[in-house]
């Protein structure tokens, strides 16, 4: 399930609560309508308050970290290629096999990578065989003497950095939030509107602010979802260093 659907399943769940509170009140045996039985229902609704706020702070956190990992990361993998580029253009016309496989791999990061609609390319081979070709066409070139062979050698540093960042942002693509603190939130939230419900009186006040409160919720959770998968969704990593990349190995 999406995000768009996890966050309309949570404002039903929530709507639902709090308005079959409000609904069935009246139709409670008496002995569960005491004001003890109250009392104690707005104690423990308060706890789960304070937890729920403890939690959503947790969650809050992961997705930021998470967006903002992978920002850094992607400006880190975009100037490693640029770094690797002007090595290869320094080393002279040998490598420009090389170049052609690094540039033909970054026009596809362009138009499939981390900031389309799926995932960073992981699972798209074409672009990992495109990167490894970088990798075997400069170990298809010979070193004449030691200024050649230690620019070889950076090329080949600054291309092995590129490839541990690629992996880096597959396994951040996904997201980290926990599913099961996910589920506890929405527990928790559930019974705090269904405490709000009880008691509450019934008019179209009540249940406006009930809807319009769940769909805020359920908005926030569906941020919090969508910056913890930064490569799709309204909000997305910047776009600039791959295109500063691109620009770069063009000229």
């Amino acid at each position: 399930m999406g995000e768009i659907g996890v966050a309309i399943l949570i404002f039903l769940c929530l709507s639902a609560a709090s308005l079959g509170c409000l609904a069935t009140y009246e139709r409670l045996p008496l002995h569960h309508r005491h004001d003890e039985t109250y009392n104690l229902v707005r104690v423990v609704a308060n706890i789960f308050v304070v937890m729920t706020s403890l939690v959503l702070g947790l969650t809050i956190n992961s997705a930021k970290n998470t967006f903002e990992s992978i920002d850094s990361n992607i400006h880190a993998f975009a100037t490693e290629m640029i770094l690797l580029d002007r090595t290869l253009r320094r080393y002279g016309p040998e490598t420009e096999p090389a170049r052609q496989a690094l540039f033909d791999y970054v026009k596809r990061v362009m138009n499939d990578g981390p900031l389309g609609a799926e995932p960073h390319t992981v699972a798209d081979r074409t672009a990992e065989e495109l990167l490894n070709a970088v990798g075997d066409r400069l170990d298809a070139i010979t070193p004449p003497d030691a200024q050649k062979t230690a620019l070889w050698q950076e090329a080949r540093q600054h291309l092995q950095k590129v490839v541990e960042l690629r992996w880096v942002l597959i396994g951040q693509s996904e997201g980290d939030l926990p599913k099961p603190l996910l589920i506890i939130l929405v527990t928790w939230l559930v019974a705090i509107f269904a405490s709000l419900g009880y008691r509450a009186p019934r008019n179209a006040v009540v249940v406006g602010t009930f809807v319009v409160s769940a769909a805020l919720i359920s908005a926030s959770i569906y941020l919090i979802l969508d910056m913890d998968a930064p490569f799709a969704g309204p909000i997305r990593v910047s776009p600039a260093p791959l295109e500063r990349l691109f620009a770069e190995i063009q000229t």
